[in-house]
Parts: structure tokens; sequence; C-alpha cells
């Protein structure tokens, strides 16, 4: 496939994560651990900088800590969502 395809371009998760610059973001790591946060800085290895942030607890139920802004090491992440409400939601229920 040809990187100049516009499908692609669509498609790239780096240009998409950039584009959610300043939107809050939910972050769980493999650890298990999750955090919720404004997204104000990513990179091409999907290092995160969140501001506002918390560290979640008992399935996205409740706040732990609130944190102000931290660093996420892209290796460390399981998942993003840009749908916070939902995520801890589905968190909830599974």
């Amino acid at each position: 496939m040809a990187t100049g395809c516009p499908r692609m371009s669509q498609l790239n998760p780096i240009r998409y994560l950039r584009s959610m610059i300043n939107k809050e973001v939910y972050v769980r790591l493999k650890d298990g651990s999750e955090y919720i946060g404004k997204l104000i800085a990513t990179d091409t290895t999907m290092n995160l900088v969140l501001d506002e942030a918390k560290r979640l607890q008992g399935g996205g139920r409740e706040v732990k800590a609130v944190l102000g802004k931290v660093f996420i090491r892209g290796s460390m992440i399981q998942y993003i969502s840009f749908e916070p409400e939902k995520a801890a939601y589905e968190a909830l229920t599974s």
C-alpha cells in the first residue's frame, strides 16, 4: 500500500492523536492504572502529557489522586479513549 494513499493518512493514529490535543482523554496503562485529563502534547512514540490529570481507581468510578500535569510513557499505554465518560462506564460494566 502506498503511503501517499488518502485512506492511510486518514487512519494514521499519530495524526489522529495529535488532532485530539486540548481534548479530554481517558488512558489505561498495562499495569491497570487509569488516568483522565486534557491531552496537551504527544510525540511519534505516543508518549503523552496530560494536564489537569486525575488518577482513577475502581474501574474509573472514583478519583484516587489529583495530579495536575503528568507524563505517560507510550510503551506503557494499553489504550486511549477520546470518550472518557464512555470508557469509565465500560470499565464499570465489564
